[in-house]
């Protein structure tokens, strides 16, 4: 068994495929629509594992960055270290928030931690 995907839902869709695409090199597939429940979405891939799915509903527009129950973060790796100050030093002189600095944790990962433009918690690793 394995994730196949994980969704999002956004109040921007073409902002974060756009942050996905750029900062991870995501590949957006074509724009999916269903006019009938205002809905649209893209799925993410990556050159390997799991993909994203962002949706969009205008019905679904509360931002919430609070830590809170459920899905705290996702992780996305890299191929080094070097690779993860590198990124995590673009993002944030481009105006991300880095919530954490990239470091080895206690479990062995060296990661940092960033937010995507809507909030969401990024673990940047290797």
């Amino acid at each position: 068994m394995k994730i196949e995907h994980l969704a999002i839902w956004v109040n921007d869709l073409e902002k974060m495929k756009s942050f996905y695409s750029a900062y991870f090199e995501a590949v957006a597939g074509e724009k999916y629509r269903n006019p009938k429940k205002e809905f649209e979405s893209y799925f993410l891939e990556f050159s390997e594992g799991a993909r994203i799915e962002l949706m969009r509903k205008p019905q679904v527009n509360e931002l919430n960055v609070q830590e809170k129950l459920g899905l705290a973060h996702f992780a996305l790796s890299v191929e080094s270290k070097s690779k993860v100050d590198q990124l995590t030093q673009r993002l944030s002189e481009d105006g991300f928030e880095v919530v954490s600095e990239p470091r080895t944790t206690g479990d062995g990962y060296y990661e940092s931690i960033v937010l995507d433009p809507e909030g969401n918690r990024i673990e940047i690793t290797v």
